[in-house]
């Protein structure tokens, strides 16, 4: 599992550099995301532009995600493929998360 990430003051953009988040990478996925959050703060997009496939095991791993976020951060997502966008609306995750079209109107909101 491999991420890209870009900071600008308090939001990091952190690219997912994988086709597919499932059960195969969900416990490194969450830990990869552990480490970007170890200190922390402010607001950060991960942006799925790249993910062409999501399963139950890649979406409960962006959930834990969001739930290891401290107190004073915000998970956001961006960039959400069709398939996958169809899987964060069929399970309601939309009305959870904060979704951007892409990194770059994400990153546009906090200028």
């Amino acid at each position: 599992m491999e991420f890209t990430i870009q900071e600008d003051g308090n939001l990091s953009v952190v690219t997912v550099d994988a086709e597919r988040i499932d059960a195969a990478i969900a416990i490194s996925f969450k830990d990869k995301m552990r480490e970007q959050m170890a200190n922390f703060s402010g607001r950060m997009v991960l942006d799925l532009h790249k993910v062409d496939f999501i399963d139950s095991s890649g979406l409960g791993s962006i959930v834990a995600a969001m739930k290891l976020m401290p107190a004073d951060g915000k998970l956001e997502l961006a960039g959400l493929t069709p398939t996958v966008d169809k899987v964060f609306r069929m399970t309601r995750m939309d009305s959870i998360f904060t979704i951007h079209d892409s990194a770059q109107s994400a990153q546009a909101q906090s200028a």
